[in-house]
């Protein structure tokens, strides 16, 4: 089956490349997140090591974003895939997976960043006083609020606008 490509690219190459700029945002979102905050979490450590249990969230919630990444990348290769197989994906369909990974690309990358920094301004919070922790976590989840909303407006689109598309190419 000859299908046709959009931009010079097959669906499947618009479908990857969308999965692997997810992918790539949220991970070096979170990577970049996660070394502001254990950079600042590692001062605190050497002077206080039994902050390390309340710390340790602060730690590792600028990591969710690759996992936002991942999810996504997994949707494109799992669900996003037609009956026929990729072969049979059309350009422009392909082309329409790629733009419903920029979302999670571009806002789990920023706000992975960002709540690395939130974080560490948080951690300030927990090293003065150690039981502030349950408030210093609020301040990098309202950051959270902003890639779980990508991620959600790229599963609708996946699944409200893509996946009927997908369904009629077997039909």
């Amino acid at each position: 089956m000859d299908v046709a490509t959009f931009g010079g690219l097959t669906g499947l190459h618009w479908a990857l490349l969308g999965a692997a700029v997810a992918v790539i945002g949220g991970g070096t979102g979170s990577s970049m997140g996660i070394t502001y905050i254990a950079n600042v979490a590692g001062g605190i450590l050497t002077e206080l090591p039994d902050r390390f249990g309340p710390l340790l969230p602060l730690v590792v919630i600028p990591g969710t974003q690759g996992i936002y990444g991942f999810i996504t990348g997994v949707l494109v290769i799992f669900v996003m895939e037609p009956s026929a197989g990729w072969a049979a994906l059309p350009g422009f369909i392909g082309f329409q997976i790629f733009l419903a990974c920029l979302p999670v690309a571009f806002v789990c990358f920023t706000s992975g960043a960002y709540q690395g920094l939130t974080s560490a301004g948080a951690a300030g919070m927990v090293a003065k006083r150690r039981e502030e922790m349950g408030r210093a976590l609020v301040l990098p989840a309202l950051v959270e609020t902003y890639a779980v909303l990508s991620l959600i407006v790229t599963i609708l689109v996946f699944f409200t606008v893509i996946a009927p598309q997908i369904d009629k190419l077997a039909g």
